[in-house]
């Protein structure tokens, strides 16, 4: 949405091809990981001996993919840092609404807890859960960083727009689904980087076409058009 958005008002769009590559590379080996713990393991048995072996490539690898974030976030944040940052005119007002820790904190929680009750909620609606989880709920829950994404493309803000929707992606399956895995261990829970056939082609799919549109750090609107085809044939096989 935001290379086709970032299209009506540029004719190509460009960004800092460094950035690209390392969103490139972390996305890529969080998606290879996933396939690998896939194809060794196959679907686990809860009663076989599998699950065991599974277990350890899933929390092992968890471990490592979470590393890998935390030094993606220090290269992003510290390191190379410029790397990152949209050119910014001289004389320009900074846009950002300015809000208190505090208040940002108790936002966050009240904001958690209510999606929680929602999300509780959802849990009954077990015709229709796989396409609610995947498609429903990612897009609500994540309307800001969508519109802010649209909205800085459309600003020719390509580094800020790529940090805002690639990096949301890399957050998840680098950072969140390892630390769930992680948590879930002291637990006694037999949470793994498991996911069926088609969850998996899906993932790897969608992160060869977006590194393949992120290559040459120029964009238009068409690259636009095939990524969201693609998302709405996922969406609709995902809804029948």
């Amino acid at each position: 949405m935001s290379f086709f958005a970032s299209g009506f008002f540029y004719t190509e769009s460009t960004f800092q091809v460094t950035a690209a590559q390392a969103n490139h590379a972390s996305s890529t080996e969080e998606a290879q990981n996933l396939v690998k713990t896939l194809i060794e393991d196959g679907a686990p048995d809860p009663a076989d001996s599998s699950l065991r072996g599974l277990l350890i490539l899933s929390r092992g690898t968890s471990i490592i993919l979470l590393l890998t974030y935390l030094g993606y976030l220090y290269f992003q944040l510290r390191t190379h840092a410029q790397l990152f940052e949209a050119e910014e005119a001289e004389n320009e007002e900074s846009e950002v609404a300015s809000m208190d820790q505090w208040s940002a904190g108790a936002w966050l929680i009240i904001i958690t807890v209510v999606t929680a009750f929602c999300a509780d909620i959802l849990r009954g609606l077990a015709d229709c859960r796989r396409f609610i989880g995947l498609i429903l709920l990612p897009l609500v829950g994540n309307a800001a960083e969508h519109v802010t994404s649209v909205w800085m493309a459309c600003k020719g803000k390509m580094e800020l727009t790529i940090g805002v929707s690639v990096g949301s992606s890399i957050q998840i399956a680098a950072g969140m689904i390892p630390l769930l895995v992680i948590i879930a261990w002291p637990l006694h829970k037999n949470l793994t980087l498991f996911f069926a056939n088609f969850e998996t082609i899906v993932l790897f799919v969608s992160v060869m076409l977006v590194n393949l549109l992120l290559q040459d750090g120029r964009t238009n609107y068409m690259e636009g058009v095939m990524l969201m085809s693609l998302y709405l044939v996922i969406a609709l096989s995902y809804l029948v």
